[in-house]
Order: C-alpha cells, then structure tokens, then sequence
C-alpha cells in the first residue's frame, strides 16, 4: 500500500482514537465511492470537504477542456474539473444524480463533477491492491485497487487530480 493511504489510515484511527495497533482488529481504509461513466472510483473520505448539488459555474478561457470553469462556494472560489473530460469517458447531461463533489488537496480546495455517488465504503487494507504497473507516469492517477465484496474500485490518487496534463 502507498504511503498516501497508510498516512489516511492513520489519520482516521487518531480521530476514532485508536494510538496502537492491539486496539485494532482489521485495518480498514475508509473511502468515498462514486460514479464517472461506467466505472466506480473512490477517494479517502477525510480528503472531502463536502458533496453538493451542481449550482452555477462561470467558464474561464484558456484552461484545459476538462476544466469547466470556477463556482463560488460560501465566498470561496474553486475550480470545477469534469471527471469525464479527465478520464476520457463521452459527456453526459447532468442529471439528478450529478454531484460536485469537494476535495481539499494540501492547501487547496477543488471541486469535481461526478455522474452519482455510491457509498460509504470501509475496504480492509488487506483487500487493496496496487495501481497496475502499465507503464505510465508514475503520477498517475490510480492510487490503488480495492475489492469490497464482488467490486473492484479504482482509488484515486488526490494529489495528482488538479495536475494538468502534458
């Protein structure tokens, strides 16, 4: 496992306030699973400021295709990246299912349009995968994969989803 989701794993075992190991049974990585196209991705779940309906943006020209613009939340304004540009998957309509989903990454806040959520997903660490080697970049975008139940989940790797492609 990548040092990013051993460092996620830790994080929410100090806010359950788990300090060793002998507390634990089974470590678990708790995700945030959703919807883009036909495939099912994840992102930590104390990586996600929140999860809203899609409210107005405004375009901004010069950006790559994938970025759909900037929208204001409560005074903040943050870019909105279209998942399915990023991934390469054809558009779709928004629908009432569509989420923007808001991820802080380091100090920055961006939030990402998603096709629909689907849970709250706790994955024993045992049951994650490492992001298949194919011979990309090393900075892409797969963290790991997850098998919850009869499921494989992509987990996103947050640090690399703002970065802008060559």
């Amino acid at each position: 496992m990548s040092n990013q989701l051993e460092n996620v794993v830790k994080q929410q075992k100090e806010q359950q306030g788990f300090t060793n190991q002998e507390k634990v049974e089974k470590d678990i990585v708790q995700l945030v699973g959703f919807i883009v196209g036909d495939e099912e991705f994840a992102v930590p779940i104390l990586s996600i400021q929140e999860i809203i309906k899609p409210i107005e943006w405004t375009r901004v020209p010069f950006t790559e295709d994938y970025v759909l613009g900037v929208f204001n939340l409560r005074g903040n304004v943050l870019p909105l990246i279209d998942l399915r540009k990023k991934f390469h998957v054809p558009d779709a309509e928004f629908d009432d299912n569509t989420r923007f989903i808001v991820i802080k990454i380091g100090n920055e806040l961006a939030g990402f349009v998603i096709d629909r959520l689907t849970e709250a997903l706790r994955i024993e660490e045992s049951s994650i995968l490492p992001a298949p080697d194919t011979g990309m970049d090393k900075d892409m975008m797969i963290e790991g994969i997850g098998r919850k139940d009869d499921r494989i989940i992509s987990i996103l790797r947050i640090k690399t989803l703002l970065k802008t492609e060559d």
